[in-house]
């Protein structure tokens, strides 16, 4: 097994049945294995976590439709941020009134295609954005996105959301004379959010801005305090108790009189676990006799899975597979030599890990394989359509809970 050389956690477990079912069927690769059993009980942790708070699935991390309808069927309010993303819900049998249009950046025809959608409740930061809402939306639910200041997260959103509280505030009211439901507000620290301080300056912009609009007659009653909840790559990531108990002691600390109704929106934390993506060994090669480092290509890179090593944010684990088809583990008899691992397109920039110190078999060699672990979140569904050819990541959805294969989802791959 292989873990970026400075690792502080151990690799993540992959789900039995993943293993099972690349050792029985094989797969060409590259490809993403999702167990929905793993999706369901990581879910149901974040549910037990936050009592009392509204869970919504941030559909854009893996909205393979295997995943909708399962988080369907336990009752998930989902995250959508355009039209497709609303159909997929509905045709996984999602309620419309459980989705939540949270994307600030939306088309009139795309407000009036989730207004027919049944969907209520909409986030905005705009007054043209508001306006569309009030013509297509009529009576909607509004929360107003907050811009802020929090710490850095693994990769962070910079200045592209949100509004400063006090137009967050004249928005709100606002929205009131169109004749909206302004319920409240909504944040986001960054997605892989690792220090726990970083809801805390969030919640006080929210209670500024429930507080300049009380005195205008408006009592919001809603915080969504978004995503970035962690999944354990390099660094460990709290644990969805921790989360919880960071987020309660912000409202708590922020709203002293009582604490709004809460919104929390996990994509990683629900999903990530569940996959590993299975590629191929291409080339090995060093570029000089005396080089130190090995350059690994698979047939896997930034442009058809991996988006999110872009500047080495996410440092997977890779575990190189036995040739002997054997999934125990790693070489245990074979010395590690450091790597540059790169991905299989003619980009200059299809270079995974760099900087990132690596380590792999000696006696790798082009046609071995190698699992990545925890990709089930953002590596498929930012996967492009036909950069050099090469195809959208495959996707094959399976169910730990038959580890026999005989499962509802039958290892259907995207599209099922």
């Amino acid at each position: 097994m292989t873990t970026p050389t400075s690792a502080s956690v151990p690799a993540p477990v992959t789900p039995r049945a993943v293993h099972r079912f690349l050792t029985e069927h094989d797969p060409p690769t590259p490809c993403l294995v999702v167990d929905i059993a793993t999706v369901v009980d990581r879910y149901r942790g974040l549910a037990a976590a936050f009592p009392d708070t509204r869970v919504q699935y941030a559909v854009k991390a893996n909205p393979e439709p295997a995943v909708l309808r399962a988080l369907a069927r336990e009752g998930a309010w989902f995250d959508v941020a355009s039209p497709v993303e609303i159909d997929l819900c509905l045709d996984a049998g999602a309620d419309g009134a459980r989705l939540s249009y949270g994307n600030t950046v939306k088309k009139p025809a795309d407000i009036a295609h989730a207004h027919s959608a049944g969907v209520a409740e909409y986030t905005c930061e705009a007054d043209s954005d508001l306006d569309n809402i009030a013509a297509h939306a009529p009576g909607a639910q509004v929360s107003a996105r907050l811009l802020t200041d929090a710490p850095a997260s693994v990769t962070p959103f910079g200045r592209k959301f949100g509004c400063a509280p006090t137009q967050a505030a004249r928005l709100l009211v606002r929205a009131a004379e169109l004749g909206l439901d302004p319920v409240g507000v909504s944040v986001h620290v960054g997605s892989q959010q690792l220090d726990l301080t970083a809801w805390d300056p969030a919640v006080a912009a929210a209670a500024e801005v429930f507080a300049a609009t009380a005195v205008r007659g408006l009592r919001l009653r809603r915080i969504n305090v978004g995503g970035g909840l962690g999944t354990s790559y390099r660094d460990a990531a709290p644990t969805p108790a921790d989360y919880a108990r960071a987020i309660r002691a912000a409202v708590d600390h922020h709203f002293p009189t009582g604490a709004p109704e809460l919104v929390v929106e996990p994509g990683r934390a629900v999903v990530a676990e569940a996959g590993v993506i299975r590629a191929e060994v291409v080339l090995v090669t060093r570029k000089a006799p005396d080089d130190e480092h090995r350059w690994v290509y698979l047939d896997i890179g930034r442009y058809n899975g991996l988006a999110e090593t872009e500047n080495e944010a996410i440092a997977y684990h890779l575990e190189p597979v036995p040739r002997d088809g054997d999934h125990s583990g790693a070489r245990t008899d074979d010395a590690n030599g450091p790597v540059i691992i790169a991905g299989p397109t003619c980009d200059g920039d299809d270079v995974l890990y760099l900087h990132t110190p690596y380590r792999l078999p000696e006696s790798l060699r082009a046609g071995d394989r190698v699992d990545i672990l925890a990709t089930g979140a953002y590596t498929a569904s930012y996967s492009s359509v036909a950069f050099n050819g090469i195809p959208p990541l495959p996707v094959h959805c399976i169910n730990g809970h038959d580890i026999d294969g005989q499962s509802d989802e039958g290892g259907a791959t995207r599209g099922d």
